[in-house]
């Protein structure tokens, strides 16, 4: 996968197009530019925006060498101002310097963008470019002044360290499928490293295409991990199913644990660790032993009872940052263990 580092809110002129191609839907089927498009690029379009309209974004003639591999489902963020405002995935891309006049006419004498390509699923973001920088080892200062494509351990790394992931690389994921390790047969379940799915907001949610993990589980989710190592416990992995993607996946000489991961200790978030745990538990690659709400800090009483009921176990912080577990009963837990795996 590819990550494209894309200015687009640091000049009037960015701005401008910004509001014009990204805020507001464009109706590629309109006269206005139905004639600047050829039958494969109008098909194309249809296919993936079949309503008849998109966001758009592109690229100048000078980045055709950095553009030339980008494809549908590669990942975009979109920076200016400091930070990365927005992430998206890129929908469908092609080149058209007839429609992209159209739809950001050049300024007199200014140059033309050239590459065209839609967006799916965009969704604000709020990382300060220090963080970026950090993790691709540029200055502290550095302030992306033109398009990027990231690749490789690069692009992973970016991927990674903010919870981002294509939605089209999960909808594969979920389709394909792969070989259970015990029986040989075929089952809708992938595996992956616990860094493979990430993603960046303010609250999880899935959408049409990007599933979007609120930004702090995933710093609980790294520091759980760090506990664990500390622990000697194997390294945690994730897998994908037809439900969505778990946040820890466990498979060590304590069994088979899956993790659920949540910003808050409020009773809608309890509820909503309750709700993903038992929707991802039948598709574990090995039947759990537990089920753990992953907590910033403890839940209330009747919330922990909550969890109990169905067996589920709590893992939260104290007041010191250490990490507690608080037990479901144990013959709870054995009886729920059936209906986990159902």
């Amino acid at each position: 996968m590819r990550v494209l580092i894309s200015p687009s809110y640091g000049s009037p002129a960015t701005r401008r197009h910004w509001a014009d191609t990204v805020d507001q839907l464009v109706p590629f089927t309109d006269d206005r530019y139905v004639h600047a498009l050829s039958a494969e690029q109008r098909a194309r379009l249809q296919t993936v925006h079949p309503d008849g309209t998109a966001c758009f974004w592109g690229a100048g003639p000078a980045h055709d060498t950095k553009m030339c591999d980008v494809v549908p489902g590669d990942v975009v963020l979109f920076t200016g101002q400091g930070r990365v405002r927005a992430v998206a995935e890129v929908g469908t891309i092609f080149r058209n310097a007839e429609l992209a006049d159209l739809l950001w006419p050049p300024e007199p004498g200014g140059p033309s963008w050239h590459t065209v390509y839609t967006l799916l699923d965009l969704v604000e973001a709020d990382i300060p470019y220090s963080e970026l920088n950090a993790v691709l080892g540029y200055q502290p200062n550095y302030s992306y002044p033109g398009q990027l494509v990231l690749r490789s351990d690069k692009a992973q790394s970016v991927l990674d360290e903010f919870m981002i992931t294509s939605g089209l690389f999960f909808s594969r994921a979920c389709t394909e499928p792969v070989p259970a390790p015990d029986t040989g047969s075929q089952e809708a379940v992938r595996r992956a490293a616990a860094e493979e799915m990430r993603t960046s907001k303010t609250s999880y949610r899935r959408t049409g295409r990007l599933i979007v993990v609120d930004r702090r589980e995933a710093r609980l989710v790294a520091a759980f991990k760090q506990h664990l190592a500390s622990c000697g416990r194997e390294p945690a992995d994730r897998f994908y199913c037809r439900s969505g993607v778990s946040d820890l996946y466990l498979e060590d000489a304590e069994g088979a644990e899956l993790i659920e991961a949540k910003s808050a200790a409020s009773h809608h978030c309890v509820r909503q660790a309750l709700g993903q745990l038992l929707d991802y538990a039948p598709y574990c690659p090995a039947p759990p032993d537990r089920l753990s709400a992953l907590l910033p800090s403890a839940p209330a009483r009747a919330d922990l009872a909550l969890l109990h009921r169905y067996g589920i176990d709590c893992v939260h912080r104290d007041t010191s940052g250490a990490f507690v577990r608080v037990e479901a009963p144990a013959e709870r837990r054995e009886l729920m263990r059936v209906v986990w795996s159902s």
